[in-house]
């Protein structure tokens, strides 16, 4: 099996230093269990509000240091984890999407970390973490519509050859690359500060793909630590 890496920028470590994530690469199978995300969606929104982890506030403070330090505003446009939370915090719950986006989400809310999903198929060459220089090209949708916009100069945006996967690091993803659990080639990014420990890092790795194999018997995946 052939695995894409992603790529990031050198020009991050002064943003994010000890930026670290994992890299999962998935070539799908058919759906077996498609209530397990579901499951483990509705088990993370408990985890949350009986305030797990312990060091979920440090992580996203972390994060939103992060971002205010590339010109973002943290609490109009939070790193993911934390929105997530967020509404899970005020409504106490969270309704089921798709199978697979359930599981990454839970992923993302038990253990504080941005989690991204990505129908690989659609790229054109390796994900890549880098700054804007506001001339890319972002899909999205706006009152309904599909729109396209460009990320601000010096914004931390995911790319491709095409454009823009995601904005501000891992607050809006695009979506031209949406996954969704019918898509056949799959990445996932996990994407940690050092206020996140490793050993939760992997383990949050290991919830995600041991999610997939239970939900997709026959599965092949690959997982890597990638660091800034």
């Amino acid at each position: 099996m052939s695995i894409p890496l992603p790529s990031i920028s050198p020009e991050l470590a002064r943003i994010a230093p000890g930026f670290r994530a994992l890299s999962i690469y998935v070539k799908a199978a058919p759906l077996g269990d498609i209530q397990l995300g579901e499951r483990a969606l509705k088990e993370a929104c408990q985890a949350v509000l009986d305030g797990q982890p312990a060091w979920a506030e440090s992580h996203l403070n972390a994060w939103s240091e992060v971002f205010k330090a590339f010109g973002a505003k943290p609490k109009r446009t939070p790193c993911s984890a934390e929105a997530l939370r967020k509404r899970v915090l005020r409504d106490g719950t969270m309704a089921a999407l798709d199978p697979v986006v359930d599981l990454y989400n839970a992923v993302s809310l038990r253990y504080a970390v941005p989690v991204g999903g990505e129908n690989f198929a659609a790229y054109s060459g390796l994900p890549r973490l880098v700054i804007a220089d506001g001339t890319e090209t972002f899909d999205t949708f706006k009152e309904g519509l599909p729109t396209a916009e460009s990320p601000e100069p010096g914004e931390v945006i995911w790319r491709d050859d095409i454009g823009v996967t995601c904005r501000r690091w891992n607050w809006r993803q695009g979506v031209r690359t949406r996954l969704s659990a019918s898509d056949r080639e799959m990445w996932f990014i996990l994407e940690s500060l050092p206020e996140m420990p490793l050993d939760a890092l992997h383990a949050a790795g290991n919830m995600l793909t041991d999610g997939l194999t239970q939900m997709m018997p026959g599965l092949e995946f690959n997982t890597t630590l990638v660091e800034g």
